[in-house]
């Protein structure tokens, strides 16, 4: 029982010191250590299922002592299977977040696309194509109507400040 305890106690730190290489450890071999420490912790539950059952098999003046000591090393090995989780979720919110922004920077954002959506449902309405040129037409007019507005406005106000001061 005390080499079992003994040598499970070694894991449980053994795979402490995993968890802070795992913060450390770069893209490509993050996956590795994960592994590596998942297959511990494995090993260290499968030991103290051997030494609950030990543990039970105790003479009863130590029975109470090692039961405590045994339920120890499980709350470690349950805070470290925890810990792992919680940087497993951590790192793929974290890719996800990743890709949704390499996805946001390729996309291209130009009014070609919204522009053939209106003239295909213009077509579907039955405009023609006459009548759609027309429009795109009185459209860029009307662009350069509202610039010189604009222009003219401006132009106004500074003419009007100049006056009153």
């Amino acid at each position: 029982m005390e080499g079992l305890y003994h040598q499970t106690n070694k894991q449980v730190h053994e795979v402490q010191s995993y968890m802070g290489r795992l913060e450390t450890s770069d893209k490509e071999s993050v996956h590795l250590v994960e592994n590596e420490i998942q297959a511990r912790i494995d090993k260290v539950f499968s030991n103290l299922e051997r030494l609950e059952i030990l543990s039970s098999k105790e003479p009863p003046n130590k029975r109470q002592n090692a039961k405590l000591r045994v339920d120890q090393l499980k709350y470690d090995v349950q805070h470290l299977q925890t810990a792992l989780r919680n940087f497993q979720h951590r790192r793929y919110i974290r890719e996800q977040q990743e890709r949704q922004r390499e996805e946001l920077l390729a996309r291209t954002f130009t009014t070609n696309g919204t522009q053939k959506k209106i003239l295909d449902v213009a077509n579907t309405l039955g405009l023609s194509n006459t009548v759609m040129r027309l429009i795109e037409k009185r459209a860029f007019q009307d662009k350069y109507l509202m610039i010189g507005g604009m222009i003219v406005t401006c132009v106004i106000m500074f003419l009007i400040v100049q006056y009153l001061t």
